[in-house]
């Protein structure tokens, strides 16, 4: 009897799991994405509008695809508040979904997308509570996270165009929100920002390649005053249950242990990655043109430049201008020329005084002030103009810089183009390689170069020691000397490290104090606060994000 009663058990455990990996009728359907849109409307009663527009394309030799499953943000919706439609006609078979926790199903009817064929479902749920959530920090802010939802890899394949847009609620300033680092492996880089057509500050992301069986997780901060206290909500401790879906999710989740730890790290490596962003999005409406007249220096806070290069090409130009010479490279020794030359910026004049304190603490305070402070002022030349045209056009005057000198005819051009662009050519994340690569004929060095290497001769010393050596000039001129290529492009290849070693003990923790000022951390993330494993405003929550009953969507 009890032998009989543990096959019972057995098969019933099989049936269950086997009816959730295995849905119905679903093994044919084999589609791709065209598209993926979705906008989430924060509204100041503390609710959310979410509007999908999502572009299927059935693939040959797929069954018919006459139902859609869609993850929800939260269970705290009316499905009377769902509207849907399948290419502009209305879809009336509305339903939750029976694969997807905190779903819709939605029934095509006589509208299903046929094999070799395109069809686009819009889906429109207002009303939706329990997005928001109390921040941590900064004080007095709400959070919200949002995964858009995602179906299943063994019905979808491909890549898809993916756009999230977040509409912060009305009454938001451009200085005001937050954005987080997406989760799930999605492109570096900071949201598009601006004013949607109600006045509103957005964010939004954009991927031409995401992966439409794969969740990620965007995330955005704002004022809590902006909404009612009553519609945030609090982590609280995660409440366990115990029925058969105890028995059947180890089974079917058996990694969640190893897909937390890798989300925990991916975490990790996003967090990192936003510490070195230390320029916030831009708040503005793009499409005012180009920003021209930026120096190499300005323009490398714009592209986001890593610090330690920056701080070396704002050391290049004052050594260029003769305003600072090099005494020593190890340790990094400058001293101020006098008198100064005049025509020196704002920024040029506060570095220099940062460099020359003697206290490594208070000379690392003082470069991070003047960090801080170039990338406030690029910020306040930017206002009108667009972010994406600028950038575009300082990323070409890069490449002009590095052309003028790899096309150049003769080693003693070569050597004054690279002189002359150098501050634009270090803008270039391949400066050391094009340096050695393009500099390897003797090279004749500039007039600065003294001030930059002065050990050895009035002519200056030569990387690792190598002597430079006079050449013969047209008479009324000076001579100038010459150095081996090699031992050039090594000097110059080095510099970024030698120089930012020099002046910062640790480049990512300076850039990390920079940023706390210039781009501020986004309120923690509440991705822990459920215990259904989907996180505060996350779509298609599951326990377990990898299985078949996570957004199996596109039919059954």
């Amino acid at each position: 009897m009890r032998q009989a009663f543990r096959i019972l058990l057995a098969a019933m455990l099989l049936g269950a799991l086997l009816a959730v990996t295995l849905p119905v009728g679903a093994q044919t359907y084999d589609f791709g994405m065209e598209g993926s849109i979705a906008d989430v409307y924060f509204e100041e009663d503390g609710t959310a509008r979410l509007e999908y527009q999502l572009t299927f394309r059935n693939n040959p030799g797929g069954s018919p695809i006459d139902f859609v499953d869609v993850g929800m943000p939260t269970s705290e919706y009316s499905l009377n508040s769902v509207d849907a439609w399948i290419d502009d006609s209305p879809i009336s078979d509305i339903s939750s979904s029976p694969y997807v926790e905190n779903g819709l199903a939605l029934g095509l009817g006589g509208r299903a997308i046929p094999a070799g064929q395109l069809g686009t479902v819009k889906v429109v749920v207002t009303g939706i509570e329990d997005m928001l959530y109390t921040a941590d920090e900064p004080e007095g802010y709400a959070s919200a996270q949002f995964s858009p939802t995602w179906f299943d890899s063994q019905f979808v394949s491909g890549t898809t165009p993916m756009r999230i847009t977040f509409h912060l609620p009305p009454g938001v300033q451009p200085e005001e929100p937050r954005y987080y680092p997406v989760e799930g492996g999605w492109p570096d880089g900071p949201p598009e920002a601006g004013l949607d057509a109600d006045g509103r500050v957005y964010y939004s992301w954009y991927n031409p390649a995401a992966d439409p069986s794969r969740q990620y997780v965007f995330g955005a901060g704002f004022p809590a005053g902006l909404v009612p206290a009553s519609a945030l909500s609090t982590p609280g401790a995660a409440s366990l249950s115990f029925d058969l879906s105890t028995l059947i999710t180890p089974l079917c989740c058996g990694g969640f242990a190893l897909l937390f730890i890798g989300s925990t790290v991916l975490g990790s490596r996003a967090a990192n990655r936003r510490k070195l962003a230390y320029l916030p999005p831009k708040i503005a409406i793009e499409g005012h043109g180009i920003k021209r007249g930026l120096t190499a220096v300005e323009a490398a806070i714009l592209l986001e430049t890593p610090l330690d290069r920056v701080l070396t090409m704002v050391l290049f130009s004052l050594i260029k201008k003769n305003a600072a010479r090099v005494l020593s490279e190890k340790p990094l020794q400058v001293e101020r020329i006098k008198p100064a030359p005049e025509g020196l910026r704002e920024y040029e004049e506060t570095y220099l005084s940062a460099i020359l304190e003697k206290e490594p603490r208070a000379r690392q305070k003082a470069l991070q002030a003047v960090m801080v402070n170039l990338v406030k002022a690029v910020q306040g030349k930017m206002k009108g103009f667009s972010l994406k045209e600028t950038r575009e056009y300082y990323t070409t005057v890069v490449q002009k810089a590095w052309q003028q000198v790899e096309q150049a005819q003769t080693p003693e051009v070569k050597s004054e183009r690279y002189a002359e662009n150098l501050e634009w050519e270090m803008l270039d994340g391949d400066f050391e390689r094009r340096t050695r690569t393009t500099m390897v004929d003797p090279v004749t060095l500039p007039r600065w170069w003294g001030n930059y290497r002065p050990a050895g001769s009035a002519t200056g010393g030569g990387a690792g020691g190598t002597s430079a050596k006079p050449v013969s000039m047209p008479r009324g001129s000076v001579t100038l000397p010459r150095l081996p290529g090699s031992d050039f492009a090594a000097s110059m290849a080095n510099s970024v490290e030698s120089v930012a070693g020099g002046l910062v003990a640790n480049v990512k923790s300076f850039t990390g104090r920079v940023t706390q000022t210039t781009n501020p951390p986004p309120p923690p993330t509440r991705s822990a606060s459920r215990s259904s494993g989907g996180g505060g405003g996350c779509a298609c929550a599951c326990a377990c994000a990898g299985c078949a009953c996570a957004c199996a969507g596109g039919g059954r």
